[in-house]
């Protein structure tokens, strides 16, 4: 069929929908060159016509062309309105999958292309039949039969959203500049948002907003007054001129505060107006808080911007999953009751029918009295998602009942379902309005009018308050105590508390603060644990007295080690862990970083355990899934006082090479001592996976002030570098003692002076490795330092045994999600083998064949790694200029300094030689035959064998 030929046939045709809309779609199919349904599909199911279960409202099926993936198309007759036709087409699309594109036509003049992917901006294509001769047209609609891709909006909803965040940014600085309040320019600019919004979705009178904007250009000096009438007429409802105005309410338009704009800021505002604010995802309001108004309010906000995507990871396992079986097994009981009604007449079927639509309205009231708390919810993303998921709950009941033959009824939850709490008032603000903006969308996009009278209803239940402390008044306003602050009662706990680290708390919260938190949580949550545990903390004692059933938090990937994980072992043992992820990559104020998501109380419905999205059939404390739970783990006795981190220093004490080597070379001081008293090589974590930087660290030991001073040089130096910033210093021992290290760990320092040397191994490294230091170098905080100096334990720590018993007890920390080792659960609870403890002198192993075994094995490693870490030709050894330090390594010329550049432990390991792979199997098979087992275990086979052994030897 040609085009010409179909527009005469076609066009302004008196044909009824009924009688003409399959013929009609048939003779496009051959004028585009498409196949028909019945050669694709003869079944009909997956593309066909009147797809869908008899609707009690009507018609034959959801809609009247289906092809599955690609389109639903409803018929109206020639000129009907095809505004309700598309919201009829909206209110099916859940039943057919949501397809790409919803169509909609009348029969003799338009055809209308709607596009529908979840995360695109919305994009409308109309077609009238007389221009079909039109390639261009024609190509649409090859395109919807065919490669509905080629449809699909370039940009995304996120990506709108940054576009038009980046404008009021502008807007914002230009505000602030100007004196304005960060607050009150933040609800400012709310207003603005949410009026763009309102014209878009046609709350406002059509382009009332943008045509206000266009008149202030004329004039600048009058925008105050217009948009003070237009915010007065939306607080109660009214006019503006001629024309009404909804009554909005809610509180965002209580109050006369308006800007005055200059020409170019409203220039920001009217291009701003022009992008189509209706595809604008809600999250937008905390990136314009963020990203434009105050920067340092972030951490306190939590308001980031993050992808639905992965706030679904949690509200999916937490609510829509047990819910979603909930509704399988009602649906059931609804198909089998209405299946008896169809096949018995009389009273009987009545009774089956009523039957049906009482476990329907059973379900339905279940879901409208469900309620979700976010303790932490800034600027609302999670409360609107979640909303969101609980309204396509209940239409998804609709249709799907509908399909069995039950009315549909208006849809019934609203906002009133979410409960939050957050400390900051203007981002409590932020939040109510996105989730006013996420519910006026999801009822727009799946054919419903907005409710109106008002339109934004008042949203108290989303508090501005602290979640985890309240002040309990007694007698007058100055009597009363602290208090563990009351959550609401909620079927389900969501959010992301905000990350703080344990050791971050004083600097960031304040003394007082602080010890209001340890105080009230003494004996449930360690008080060096990050600011996140207490929300699981209250997670879990919710649960415990059946205020909620499920809870799901994002957490610090830290939660899973240390003291973090005293929690995490409650949870575990208690309701348990239902789904987790235990390493992901998140955004916090702009930075990416790693966190693990924890969703926990009991199964229901046969919902099975996911861990990192696989099935899992038991999630452990540290969120993994062996049989052998090494969370359990106990610290053994015989391991005690030989691993030590090393000292913190709290300032710069330490200095460069040239200018330690001055020191040393000046004569003796007037307490006739030489400054190698205090002066020590110095290395942190970077010095041992990299090149050492000839670093030096002034140490004065446990020495009082009068001791210290008269070692001039470095004394001085502490004095000025150090000093200035330990007078500041919230520890009063810091600050008095303000020439020694901030933690001096005096009991390593003498075990030091103890042993030539001794094994290192950076606290967080990409790659588990040990080297030997001589006991001359300081070990910084960053290092943990093994007060051993023979080569059998180098050997055994640097084993497989001991990297996978490490890696699984340790934390992970940065971007890089580099594991971390501490003395304390890295070392301390490692079983060694019998015999072979570190409770056992180095002397004793010179008889043991085992000993023996692994200390060559470790040594030709050691010495192959320094081999190619320094080669003899590149190197040459150079005496430090008074005795008692180690060589220096100097470079033997520039082309061999180059080299030695790339030489670290990091590339080496990163290339991973075959000698070097070689080596270290040398090294485990020693070490495996030192605990008599095969060398070929894997790596699940040696966790529970080290398990069991330290259980052992735990209770002996």
């Amino acid at each position: 069929m040609t085009p010409h030929e179909f527009i005469a046939k076609w066009a302004n045709s008196p044909i009824k929908e009924r009688a003409g809309a399959q013929a009609h779609f048939l003779d496009l199919c051959r004028l585009l060159g498409e196949p028909e349904p019945a050669d694709v599909d003869h079944t009909g199911l997956d593309y066909g016509f009147e797809v869908g279960a008899t609707k009690t409202t009507g018609g034959n099926g959801f809609a009247d062309v289906f092809k599955r993936g690609f389109f639903a198309w409803e018929y109206k007759g020639t000129r009907a309105n095809l505004d309700d036709a598309f919201a009829q087409l909206q209110r099916y699309a859940v039943a057919l999958d949501n397809p790409p594109l919803l169509i909609v036509s009348d029969i003799g003049t338009t055809i209308r292309i709607y596009t529908n992917w979840t995360n695109s901006v919305s994009k409308r294509y109309e077609i009238a039949i007389l221009d079909l001769e039109d390639p261009v047209k024609r190509g649409w609609l090859k395109s919807a039969l065919s490669a509905p891709e080629a449809l699909r909006p370039a940009k995304t909803r996120q990506e709108l959203t940054e576009e038009v965040a980046s404008e009021f940014a502008v807007l914002a600085h230009s505000l602030r500049r100007r004196g304005h309040k960060p607050e009150e320019v933040a609800h400012f600019i709310n207003r603005l948002v949410f009026c763009m919004f309102a014209e878009d979705v046609k709350l406002l009178p059509d382009g009332m907003f943008t045509r206000m904007l266009g008149h202030a250009l004329d004039n600048p000096a009058e925008f105050e007054t217009f948009a003070r009438e237009l915010f007065g007429a939306m607080t109660k409802g009214g006019r503006v001129g001629f024309e009404r105005v909804k009554w909005f309410n809610g509180g965002l338009f209580d109050g006369d505060l308006v800007f005055p704009l200059t020409r170019d800021e409203i220039k920001i505002v009217h291009k701003a107006a022009g992008a189509y604010w209706g595809d604008v995802d809600p999250s937008i309001l905390g990136t314009l808080f963020e990203r434009g108004l105050d920067p340092d309010k972030r951490s306190q906000l939590g308001a980031h911007y993050t992808d639905r995507e992965k706030i679904m990871m949690i509200i999916d396992p937490v609510i829509v999953e047990p819910l979603a079986a909930e509704w399988d097994e009602a649906k059931a009981e609804i198909a089998a009751l209405m299946g008896k009604a169809a096949a018995i007449k009389g009273g009987a079927g009545t009774r089956a029918e009523n039957q049906a639509q009482a476990a329907l309205d059973r379900y339905l009231l279940r879901l409208a009295n469900y309620r979700v708390l976010d303790p932490a919810c800034g600027s609302g993303n999670f409360l609107y998602l979640a909303l969101k998921a609980l309204k396509d709950l209940e239409h998804r009941a609709q249709v799907e009942a509908e399909a069995l033959g039950l009315p549909r009824r208006f849809p019934q939850i609203g906002p009133e379902v979410v409960h939050g709490i957050e400390l900051n008032h203007y981002a409590a603000e932020l939040a109510r309005v996105s989730v006013w903006i996420g519910e006026i969308q999801w009822m727009l996009r799946n054919g419903f009018s907005a409710t109106e009278d008002p339109v934004l209803k008042p949203l108290d239940n989303i508090e501005c308050r602290d979640a985890l402390t309240s002040w309990e008044p007694a007698g007058d306003v100055y009597q009363g105590h602290w208090v563990e602050a009351e959550w609401p009662a909620a079927d389900a706990i969501i959010g992301n508390p905000p990350f703080l680290g344990g050791k971050l708390l004083r600097s960031q919260m304040g003394d007082a603060a602080v010890e209001r938190l340890f105080t009230i949580y003494a004996g449930r949550v360690p008080a060096e644990a990050d600011l996140v545990v207490y929300w699981l903390e209250k997670g879990l004692q919710a649960l415990v007295v059946g205020k909620s059933h499920r809870v799901g938090f994002v957490t610090t990937n830290s939660v899973r080690a240390g003291a973090n994980r005293r929690v995490m072992d409650k949870i575990a043992d208690g309701p348990g862990i239902v789904a987790a992820w235990s390493d992901e990559p998140w955004t916090v104020e702009g930075a990416a970083v790693r966190v693990s998501l924890v969703v926990y109380g009991k199964p229901v419905g046969g919902q099975a355990l996911q861990l990192d999205g696989h099935a899992a059939t038991q999630i452990n404390a540290d969120l993994t899934s062996s049989a052998v739970d090494l969370t359990r783990a106990k610290r053994l006795a015989e391991n005690g006082g030989v691993a030590w981190q090393g000292p913190v220093k709290i300032g710069s004490f330490e200095v460069d090479g040239q200018t330690a080597r001055r020191w040393l070379k000046m004569p003796l001081n007037p307490n006739g001592r030489a400054n190698a008293d205090v002066l020590r090589p110095w290395m942190n974590g970077s010095d041992i996976v990299r090149r050492p930087r000839d670093l030096w660290i002034v140490d004065f030991h446990e020495r009082t002030e009068g001791d210290a001073a008269p070692y001039e040089g470095p004394f001085e130096h502490v004095r000025l570098t150090v000093k200035p910033t330990r007078d500041t210093n919230r520890r009063d021992r810091r600050r008095s003692h303000w020439w020694l290290h901030g933690e001096t760990v005096p009991s390593l320092k003498s075990l030091l002076d103890k042993v030539p040397r001794y094994i290192a191994t950076p606290r967080v490294s990409r790659y588990r490795v040990f080297v030997w230091l001589p006991s001359s170098v300081l070990p910084d905080s960053r290092l943990v330092a093994i007060t051993r100096d023979d080569d059998t334990s180098f050997g055994l720590l640097h084993s497989r045994h001991h990297e996978l018993w490490s890696l699984r007890l340790g934390g992970w920390h940065g971007v890089g999600n580099d594991p971390q080792y501490t003395p304390s659960f890295g070392f301390e609870t490692f079983p060694f083998p019998q015999g072979l403890t570190p409770a056992v002198l180095a002397s004793d192993y010179s008889t043991d064949p085992r000993a023996v075994a692994v200390a060559e094995a470790a040594k030709r490693l050691n010495e192959l790694r320094e081999n190619w870490l320094n080669p003899a030709d590149l190197v040459r050894r150079e005496p430090e200029v008074v005795p008692g330090y180690p060589d220096r390594l100097i470079p033997s010329n520039e082309a061999a300094a180059e080299v030695l550049r790339t030489r670290t432990l990091t590339n080496l390991y990163n290339q991973r030689p075959a000698w070097l792979d070689h080596a270290h199997k040398a090294l485990d098979a020693a070490v495996a035959a030192a605990y008599g087992w095969p060398a070929d275990l894997t790596d699940d086979e040696v966790l529970t064998r080290l398990f069991a052994l330290n259980q052992a030897r735990a209770k002996a």
